[in-house]
């Protein structure tokens, strides 16, 4: 890794995997569903750690990537918390409608594991996480009443929701890269977040070692990430590092206009010992519903992969997605193909006309106009001709952005 620029500037050789970051973060936008904007955009969030101050040696932010980079734990158990706010209005009455909509997936079943990442965005969360190697892990989101487990066991992955006792089915994808078996539907711990916070670190950010911290008993080092740009609705990214092993252990994302963290997210507890065989075994209830998802193989020849156009594998009527500015102050742009978001009584339900007149702020410019659909940390812009500009940026840049694409 080439050394950093007084520990500020970044490998320019990212830059690809950073434009590509970008361009998967997209996928995300689409009208109502700016939740599902901000709860893709958990991949870029940062982490401030717990009380406490361990005298450790010294150690640059170069040194402190690499040691994440070279971080090799392959069994592990404990619980992660997550605190989401992204400061979104109440959805009232049509708060359950969206999101037991989004819960059935595109595989008819509450357990697809594609719908969980909604459930991250607002609230707070606690994850049991367990791994042995890549090939076996077990994510369980935890409530009240109820427990969603997502199990990836050998070539089986699968997923199971108690509260409807439905359960998911589908194949790990054939590769020698077994990075590429487990599953990445709910970016869940603090390394899943910081591997995908660091795709975004190159010459617009500064990077720098923060001090030291304690997080669930163990000794850690901070990485502090923050854009050099102003424009960012992101404030700071901070990442404790465990100091023995280079794991990850939290991040807590701070959003530029201050306040409570957006998202906050780290062990609470954490073993490294070797978790029991029978942790990752999985057979279907009595009575459940089974759905059987794509084989992995299937699967992975029709995902798009980094560097491709977002366009294709599953987002045919996207027009021309491209990527404007650089940095933290880039700018998804791509065009729906059809009319913007309806508002007033053109969307013949009052409900949801209410809901996205009460979420948008209206605008105009150069593009005609539209309306600018926020959360604290991503904001989209949605002209009147289906027209759609999205990133981690404010509304004067998304507005900016759109004028200067006239």
């Amino acid at each position: 890794m080439a050394p950093y620029a007084s520990d500020d500037s970044t490998k320019a050789d990212e830059a690809e995997d950073v434009r590509a970051g970008r361009r998967k973060a997209a996928r995300y936008v689409v009208p109502v569903a700016v939740v599902g904007v901000a709860a893709a955009t958990i991949g870029l969030v940062p982490a401030l750690a717990d009380s406490g101050d361990p005298d450790l040696p010294k150690i640059t932010a170069q040194q402190l990537i690499e040691k994440i980079a070279k971080s090799d734990v392959q069994q592990l158990s404990g619980t992660v918390k997550i605190s989401t706010d992204l400061g979104l209005p109440s959805l009232g009455g049509l708060e359950s409608g969206l999101l037991s909509g989004a819960a059935k997936g595109d595989g008819g079943s509450s357990a697809d594991p594609q719908s969980k990442l909604l459930e991250l965005a607002s609230g707070t969360h606690t994850l049991r996480v367990a791994a042995d190697g890549q090939d076996k892990t077990k994510i369980s989101l935890l409530d009240s009443a109820a427990e969603y487990s997502l199990i990836h066991n050998g070539s089986d992955v699968w997923a199971y929701d108690s509260k409807s006792n439905e359960v998911y089915h589908s194949t790990a994808p054939k590769s020698e890269d077994t990075k590429e078996k487990a599953p990445k539907d709910v970016p869940a711990t603090p390394k899943d977040l910081t591997d995908e916070a660091l795709k975004s670190v190159d010459d617009t950010t500064s990077v720098t070692v923060d001090g030291t911290a304690q997080v669930a008993g163990r000794d850690a080092y901070k990485l502090l990430i923050k854009p050099k740009q102003s424009g960012s609705t992101i404030g700071a990214i901070t990442v404790a590092v465990d100091a023995k092993t280079g794991l990850p252990l939290k991040f807590t994302l701070t959003p530029a206009s201050g306040g409570a963290a957006v998202v906050d997210a780290g062990f609470t507890k954490v073993d490294f010992a070797k978790p029991a065989a029978s942790t990752f075994d999985f057979t279907p209830p009595k009575g459940a519903k089974v759905t059987e998802g794509d084989s992995g193989e299937k699967a992975s020849e029709s995902a798009p992969k980094a560097g491709e156009d977002f366009t294709k594998g599953g987002l045919d009527g996207l027009d021309g997605l491209k990527t404007l500015g650089k940095g933290w102050n880039s700018i998804a742009e791509f065009d729906t193909g059809g009319q913007g978001v309806p508002s007033g009584s053109s969307s013949g339900n009052s409900d949801v006309s209410g809901f996205l007149d009460s979420l948008g702020d209206h605008v105009t410019g150069k593009f005609g106009s539209g309306t600018v659909y926020s959360t604290r940390l991503v904001n989209a812009l949605i002209t009147d001709d289906g027209k759609v500009y999205a990133g981690a940026v404010t509304k004067d840049a998304l507005v900016k952005a759109a004028n200067a694409a006239q």
